[in-house]
């Protein structure tokens, strides 16, 4: 059924507003298209990710010289640093490690021969060859890794300089593309993804342009072509090993930090590669990936006495009907990142102590789900809380609650949108940070001689959005004994970087979890709960809270659009046009944020775009770093760069990074929107949308509005088949394996 108010509701300004038919076209339902960002999945976790937004075609000849400049490197420099500090730490304790990884000490019979296989590649007691049944080929050259960054000593970094390629490297760079025929302009970020000797690594092996965002495989083969001429083919192990790394970096766009071995072999296939075990086993002995198989037989139960107690052989026995044991492969980064946030979760719950008494605030709380959630808190290291945006005054009364006895709570969110409504919910408004910036060193209480956060307590709020490195790098700024709390509502989108830590935290049962019981109010909230369950449901909305719009085509989707904003919403609601946010499918197309944007500022705010497409007063949103989108408005623009205000705070964004870092912001993606909400939202869906839709995807976009939604519909019965028959893309993970492997504490 399709979602719209009981009773009259005409728009002032629109004479349309009415309900929509049930009647009309039928879309299919594609779970997996490309969603709003292109990423092919409808979770769209390639918004914002790794650089790879905006970036177009290269000319696939040799001898193109023109393409658009790919994504120059984030600007978030604290956070990499923090990040290649991490990665760092987390190598040393894997180095330090005597055996492998230890999953799957419980099979028997085959599985347990394929995992031996397994582990000895992994450990480099035995070649690849012993995992795969073909014959391994010689062995390319290594690939060539950039060299690491040196470790943060300071307990409160500061800033440090932006990785980036010197001019020589550059240059170097730009020769040898020109001979590949590839622009010039992906000199400098080949540069800077390959490193200093990057020209050298090009030339031995061409297909490390892959490794550069934005390239894809047919252009990086016209470019080996150009280089090495006829003798290289679809087979060459440098490609093969290329084309391994590429398609875990693409997973990972999707949200995935592994891939079923199958379905890369598939992928190769697909590439024209003759032979993809063979080109597996290669990737693997090489490095490029790491293999895995997570262990799904019972702990502590030895082999031949659960054969007695289910009947099933044991052993080496035959075993026609067993199930075939999956195999994964896996990037080093995220690998490395779920071990070390496991590891480190595993602390946490194994280092809290009861410590304070908890009852008397637990008392007072100021509801049942509050007075649950700090019970909760105080006893366990870490609790799970989920809840819709109503529910977010339960974490932010626990922090209250933990002021009250004396400790050193924070709450930290996605955006700097939630960090004003936590501050207010708590009453301080020392009380909230965003996470980008506790992470920094920008905002927060500082670290201790060890380098971890001075604080007891830490609330992370819209912890869906939480990516696995990031959590990682988290977790290990936590001193034993700090209690944390992951808060959100599982409904939304999940997080723009790969992994999906508060759904493997909530699946792994590895900790308390408190579901609120506190419901949204009013017709959006009744609305929202619906879609969270798979129902799209008429809602009674006396003051136009929430209207339908319906539109034919993408050209009056964008026209209706310009005019709520416009003029509708603020006569109508009384919700001013500063204060309204346009929330679309996609960046592209003929209604998405692109075109939305460019309808918006004509109206709303007309000029040349003298500041490289801005003008002073435009509404624009910083991209500051993958998965990070900072709402802002033009102030001006001079030799330094591009001047914001973000929400109070000045920011400077260099010339070179605007056009990558930078857009309009009167329309937005929802990923872009996750963690905010504004007093009117307008979800625009255009017919061309309607493959991209998913339960997450509409569940996000209705939440953000507090007093009014419209909804721009034009996709007929594709958005109630969305709600009820889409639900979110599973994503590859190995975070809730490893979590549920870990060693709990004793009940007593």
């Amino acid at each position: 059924m399709t979602a719209h108010p009981r009773g009259e509701t005409p728009d002032p300004a629109a004479e349309d507003h009415e309900a929509v038919e049930d009647s009309g076209p039928q879309a299919a339902d594609t779970p997996g298209t490309p969603d709003e960002d292109g990423a092919g999945s409808t979770e769209g976790a390639e918004d914002g990710a790794a650089a790879a937004e905006g970036a177009q075609d290269l000319e696939q000849a040799p001898g193109a010289t023109e393409a658009p400049v790919a994504p120059a490197l984030s600007e978030a420099e604290a956070e990499l640093a923090a990040q290649r500090e991490l990665r760092e730490r987390i190598e040393r304790r894997k180095a330090e490690k005597e055996g492998p990884i230890p999953a799957g000490t419980k099979l028997s019979g085959p599985a347990a021969d394929l995992l031996a296989a397994v582990r000895a590649v992994e450990s480099g007691e035995k070649p690849a060859t012993v995992f795969f049944d073909s014959p391994a080929s010689a062995p390319a050259p290594r690939r060539t890794a950039p060299d690491a960054a040196p470790a943060r000593t300071s307990p409160a970094p500061e800033r440090p300089a932006p990785r980036s390629a010197s001019p020589e490297a550059a240059a170097s760079v730009a020769e040898v593309l020109a001979e590949g025929g590839a622009p010039e302009a992906l000199a400098r970020p080949a540069a800077a993804t390959l490193g200093e000797g990057a020209a050298e690594v090009l030339r031995e092996d061409p297909w490390q342009l892959l490794s550069v965002p934005g390239v894809r495989p047919e252009q990086a083969d016209g470019f080996a072509r150009a280089l090495l001429g006829a003798g290289c083919g679809p087979d060459d192990e440098r490609r093969t090993a290329a084309l391994v790394g590429w398609l875990l970096e693409r997973a990972a766009l999707r949200g995935h930090t592994a891939m079923d071995a199958d379905e890369v072999r598939t992928a190769l296939a697909g590439f024209a590669v003759t032979d993809p075990a063979e080109a597996v086993q290669h990737a693997v002995a090489e490095g490029v990936v790491l293999v895995f198989q997570d262990d799904e037989a019972e702990e502590g139960v030895p082999e031949p006495e659960r054969a007695e107690e289910t009947g099933e052989p044991s052993g080496d026995a035959p075993q026609a009907d067993q199930e075939p044991v999956q195999v994964l492969l896996g990037l080093d980064r995220y690998a490395l990142a779920e071990e070390s946030l496991a590891d480190g979760l595993a602390r946490l719950v194994n280092s809290c102590e009861k410590g304070a008494d908890w009852t008397d605030a637990a008392a007072a709380a100021p509801s049942p789900s509050a007075g649950e959630l700090i019970r909760a808190a105080a006893t366990a290291g870490l609790v799970a809380h989920s809840g819709g945006e109503t529910a977010r005054a339960e974490p932010a009364a626990l922090i209250a609650a933990a002021h009250g006895l004396g400790l050193r709570a924070l709450g930290t969110t996605h955006s700097a949108d939630g960090q004003r409504r936590l501050a207010a919910a708590v009453g301080d408004p020392r009380s909230a940070v965003t996470l980008s910036a506790l992470l920094s060193g920008e905002d927060g209480p500082g670290r201790d001689a060890d380098g971890a956060f001075a604080l007891d307590v830490l609330v992370v709020l819209d912890a869906p959005q939480l990516d696995v490195e990031t959590a990682a790098m988290l977790v290990e700024s936590l001193a034993d004994g700090t209690r944390l709390i992951l808060s959100g509502d599982p409904g939304v989108l999940g997080s723009a970087g790969a992994g999906r830590v508060f759904a493997d935290v909530i699946a792994a049962r590895s900790c308390p979890h408190v579901v609120s019981r506190t419901p949204d109010p009013g017709p959006i909230g009744e609305l929202v709960s619906g879609i969270g369950i798979g129902e799209l449901t008429q809602v009674e909305a006396p003051g136009r809270e929430v209207v339908i719009v319906p539109v034919r085509d993408p050209g009056e989707a964008v026209h209706r659009t310009v005019q709520l904003v416009a003029d509708s919403v603020p006569r109508a609601i009384g919700v001013p046009s500063p204060d309204t946010q346009v929330i679309t499918v996609g960046h592209g197309g003929p209604a998405g944020t692109t075109a939305l944007n460019a309808a918006l500022k004509q109206r709303l705010n007309p000029g040349p775009g003298r500041f490289g497409g801005f003008d002073p007063g435009d509404r624009v949103v910083h991209v500051p770093a993958p998965g990070r989108a900072v709402p802002g408005s033009v102030v001006s623009a001079d030799a330094e760069g591009l001047h914001l205000d973000c929400a109070g705070t000045p920011v400077v964004v260099p010339q070179e990074r605007v056009e990558t870092s930078v857009r309009h912001s009167w329309a937005l993606s929802a990923h872009q929107a996750a963690g905010m909400r504004w007093p009117a939202v307008v979800v625009v869906l255009p017919g061309d949308a309607a493959q991209q839709l998913s339960r997450p995807w509409v569940y996000t976009a209705f939440s953000r509005g507090e007093r009014h939604l419209s909804v721009v519909h034009g996709v007929d019965q594709a958005l109630p088949r969305a709600v009820a028959e889409v639900p979110a893309q599973e994503r590859t993970t190995r975070l809730r394996p490893l979590l549920e492997a870990l060693p709990t504490p004793d009940a007593s």
